[in-house]
């Protein structure tokens, strides 16, 4: 089986930069898994933290599954996810030093499990963020550009 993008996160690159990805999994219970297979899940403010070397995605939606019972899973708990120790005190170090911090870029289904990517994040200031939409803004010109010319 392919791998399958659920959701991405488009607005972490528009507010950071992101220096390293990491692909995890997630431990979900009930009906979460079904509400991922469908799409339903958004990254609006979701983070990620630590808590007695284990690490959490917190503020990440995944909405009811409409046709589970009274069993449905609760929408935006904390979710653990799965990390090498190794991988666990490398980043948990990182963002102690730097003051960055990390945020899921997209989740994927692989192989059907589901996995999310996340990302060590710098926060961009505001004339990054100009700049960066100001490139952006031009490469979609020069497409349009040369798609007129073909």
């Amino acid at each position: 089986m392919a791998d399958k993008v659920v959701s991405q996160n488009r607005k972490a690159y528009h507010e950071y930069f992101i220096l390293d990805k990491l692909e995890v999994g997630l431990v979900l219970v009930g009906t979460e898994i079904k509400s991922i297979r469908v799409g339903a899940v958004q990254f609006k403010d979701a983070y990620i933290h630590f808590v007695n070397n284990e690490a959490f995605v917190t503020d990440m939606y995944i909405a009811h599954y409409d046709k589970g019972n009274q069993f449905n899973h609760e929408e935006t708990r904390d979710r653990k996810l799965l990390m090498h120790k190794t991988e666990i005190k490398r980043l948990q170090k990182k963002v102690k030093e730097k003051g960055l911090t990390i945020v899921p870029l997209q989740m994927m289904l692989v192989n059907g499990r589901a996995k999310l990517e996340i990302g060590l994040a710098q926060g961009k200031d505001i004339h990054d963020k100009r700049e960066s939409s100001k490139e952006k803004d031009a490469k979609r010109e020069i497409e349009k550009a040369l798609k007129r010319n073909r």
